[in-house]
């Protein structure tokens, strides 16, 4: 019962967070400076890292599909089929998106707790400065901006690295591979993904910046909030996978 009531009065806290968050910039150019330099930080500073993860997933879910289906019975384009539709339905949206909240969520936090525990945030308030909306804003639309683009790239570097497996290993023949990717291409599978990538960027974003942002005490209450804060995002992430995936399909 505590811990029912106890997420109620945290849901109640987040809401009222985003009532605060989602009001119009006092100033436009600051805001879009701000903008760029989130936009600039979240996108560059994350593409090696889903590069590399993306490739690598690619890999071995080629690897592993072909070893499923080594039967006389089942065409070989199969394999690229179904490395195609895992990778753009479900692999790079879900696991990209977890692997961002430890990147990129982290960080949010960290920055805007940092800010809290040393006073800066109050500082904005004294000045009469929406210190939400100033701080958090520019962070959440950078999201949803940046982190779709960003699952688009990984869906290219994960058939991509498909690609260069079946090429070097020679477990199929790669014309085969090649046509089981452009086979049954539905958009509809394209839209799904998305969809669920601009909510869960919203999702990591926002929950993120609450966490930083309701920081109470120093450096130890610090680090508690940046696990909890992506330790909820990502129980909130997989949850609404199942949901939208059920809803969607």
């Amino acid at each position: 019962m505590k811990l029912i009531t106890r997420t109620l009065e945290v849901f109640g806290e987040y809401i009222l967070f985003l009532g605060k968050v989602f009001r119009k910039p006092e100033k436009g150019k600051i805001f879009f400076n701000k903008l760029i330099s989130e936009m600039d930080m979240m996108g560059v500073g994350s593409l090696l890292i889903v590069a590399i993860v993306s490739i690598t997933m690619g890999s071995v879910i080629t690897i592993q599909t072909a070893l499923q289906v080594e039967s006389n019975w089942i065409p070989h384009w199969t394999v690229g089929f179904t490395v195609r539709t895992s990778v753009v339905m479900e692999l790079c949206p879900t696991i990209i998106s977890l692997l961002l909240v430890g990147n990129l969520g982290s960080r949010i936090t960290s920055e805007i707790g940092s800010m809290k525990v040393t006073e800066q945030v109050d500082a904005l308030e004294v000045m009469g400065i929406n210190s939400a909306s100033y701080l958090v804003l520019p962070k959440i639309i950078s999201a949803l901006i940046v982190i779709p683009l960003l699952i688009i790239i990984s869906i290219f570097f994960a058939l991509f690295g498909g690609y260069i497996t079946v090429l070097i290993v020679q477990m199929i023949p790669i014309y085969d591979f090649v046509d089981g990717l452009t086979s049954f291409f539905r958009m509809y599978d394209v839209y799904y993904a998305l969809t669920k990538t601009f909510i869960f960027a919203f999702v990591m974003s926002s929950v993120c910046s609450f966490y930083g942002y309701r920081i109470e005490g120093g450096a130890l209450e610090l680090g508690k909030a940046n696990t909890q804060g992506i330790v909820v995002a990502s129980f909130i992430i997989l949850v609404l996978n199942l949901v939208i995936t059920q809803v969607m399909l």
